[in-house]
């Protein structure tokens, strides 16, 4: 279906492709992996036309190609579904599928009536039902997601590209995205699936192509890699090196937070959990099952109808999460970019932002304390970014978590909550991240730690709760941690015997 032969592209100062060759065929899924930085989206840019290559050759459907545009690339068959979803948020499920070309009647007028015909029908091929008159902006993420993909195959779409799609979805929502995207390979579709989420490559994909540093590493059938053969390819070190070693157990540290009874209704119906200094402690939980809401609940930023939460001893009243700033409690979101990043203000603002009265004199911000702790701090954290002045959102998702970590450390915290703290991230830049983690942990800060990646679960926690529904279905040490026993317990009927229920 697609070929790109010797492609080269420089920017200035950078060479990001150099004598690429990249082949996808129709009806398979084709996973393409790397790094950040590796090449993977230049590499999707040339071929759907947003880039022009230096240097190589494009065939596409058996004819070489020189696209002028996307436009171009699009009308012969190639639709790419990117991170940040490009929808109309105002506009209704069939205008956002039939936009700019939307069916006429004889009049010339927009024929409704054929436009919401057709959205059902090309919903209904990816076996997805919705209305094509509801507004897109009041639907689910991964109904947006239906809403892109039924807007390709509107265009007789022939590749398919997708780019990280299930960052913002999980657990019954990528099964579903999966069957799907199954069901367009069956058709004769090309995919091209990109993904830091190794499970979903050997679940999902028929053939893998890894790039590294601009340049291709390896490629072949899925079936001729597992998962340490992935990762060494990728980031140019064994798997065994991705998480940084478990210290020895110490005597019982303090107890940093103290969780009792906690209700934040309809997602937290009765928790209790301790965290030491020193600790990381996960949370662990099918998606529903209240971990994020905990939580939430935990540093006031959702509200609590029962229960207490003391941080060293003292009480941390509830909804006010300027109040758990200030009694040294940090919160590194899940949504870094709708909840986390200030995107429109540089580095150090960024860093400094919980607590900007340590950078304030006499009523007036002092930007050159904020810079002097961001360029301390960017060497510190080892954040790939031109200077502190510099922007944060076209960093990759490795540096702006890293930004994030280091502006809540910069509050000197007792307890640090990190939900999904490598959503979206690399491999390598993952393994940055767990050192990072693991170091605060040994500078006595209590780490409770939310994932949905059980091999992060089990490769970085000292201890694991594992919740259902709102409740505490049983504690893991680390030398018991399996993804089978956690499973085991995020499926149970009733909480384990002892355990908080």
């Amino acid at each position: 279906m697609i070929e790109l032969q010797g492609i080269c592209k420089s920017f200035p100062g950078v060479k990001s492709l150099d004598q690429v060759n990249f082949s996808a065929r129709a009806g398979e899924i084709h996973a393409l992996l790397g790094e950040n930085g590796a090449g993977k989206s230049t590499l999707i840019k040339v071929l759907a036309g947003a880039y022009t290559p230096d240097s190589g050759m494009i065939t596409f459907a058996s004819v070489p190609r020189v696209w002028a545009s996307p436009r171009q690339a699009q009308q012969a068959g190639i639709h790419v579904i990117y991170q940040e979803l490009v929808l109309f948020p105002d506009l209704s499920v069939a205008e956002n599928i039939f936009i700019g070309h939307a069916p006429r009647t004889r009049w010339g007028l927009i024929d409704r009536k054929a436009m919401i015909r057709k959205t059902e029908s090309a919903l209904a091929q990816l076996g997805h039902r919705l209305d094509p008159r509801a507004r897109v902006g009041d639907l689910s993420v991964a109904d947006q997601q239906m809403v892109e993909i039924a807007k390709a195959l509107n265009h007789d779409v022939k590749l398919l590209v997708l780019d990280e799609p299930t960052a913002v979805i999980s657990g019954k929502e990528v099964v579903a995205l999966f069957e799907r995207l199954r069901r367009l390979r069956d058709r004769g579709v090309c995919i091209i699936y990109i993904s830091h989420r190794l499970e979903e490559i050997f679940a999902l994909a028929d053939r893998i192509t890894i790039l590294k540093d601009g340049k291709n590493v390896r490629a072949g059938s899925v079936k001729e890699f597992d998962r340490a053969s992935l990762v060494t390819a990728m980031v140019g070190r064994p798997l065994a090196d991705l998480y940084p070693p478990r210290p020895p157990a110490l005597p019982a540290a303090p107890v940093v937070l103290a969780v009792c009874d906690l209700q934040a209704l309809p997602r937290v119906k009765r928790v209790d959990l301790e965290v030491r200094a020193g600790e990381i402690l996960g949370l662990a939980g099918m998606v529903g099952s209240g971990r994020t809401e905990v939580a939430h609940a935990i540093f006031g930023s959702q509200p609590r109808q029962k229960g207490s939460v003391t941080l060293a001893g003292q009480d941390v009243p509830p909804a006010s999460p300027a109040e758990s700033i200030r009694r040294g409690i940090g919160f590194m979101t899940e949504d870094r970019k709708g909840e986390g990043l200030l995107a429109q203000l540089p580095v150090y603002a960024n860093m400094t932002a919980p607590d900007l009265a340590r950078y304030t004199r006499l009523g007036f911000l002092q930007r050159p304390r904020e810079v002097a702790l961001a360029t301390r701090d960017i060497q510190r954290f080892r954040i790939a970014v031109p200077g502190p002045t510099s922007g944060v959102w076209h960093l990759s998702g490795g540096n702006q978590q890293k930004i994030l970590l280091s502006r809540w450390m910069a509050i000197r915290p007792k307890l640090l909550i990190l939900d999904e703290p490598t959503r979206g991230v690399d491999v390598g830049a993952k393994a940055e991240i767990y050192r990072l983690i693991r170091a605060l942990a040994a500078e006595g800060v209590a780490v409770l730690m939310i994932s949905s990646e059980l091999p992060e679960i089990i490769g970085l926690c000292d201890r694991v709760l594992v919740m259902k529904e709102g409740r505490v279905m049983g504690a893991l040490a680390a030398e018991t941690l399996s993804e089978e026993a956690i499973m085991t317990l995020a499926t149970a009927d009733a909480p384990a015997r002892g355990e908080a229920a």
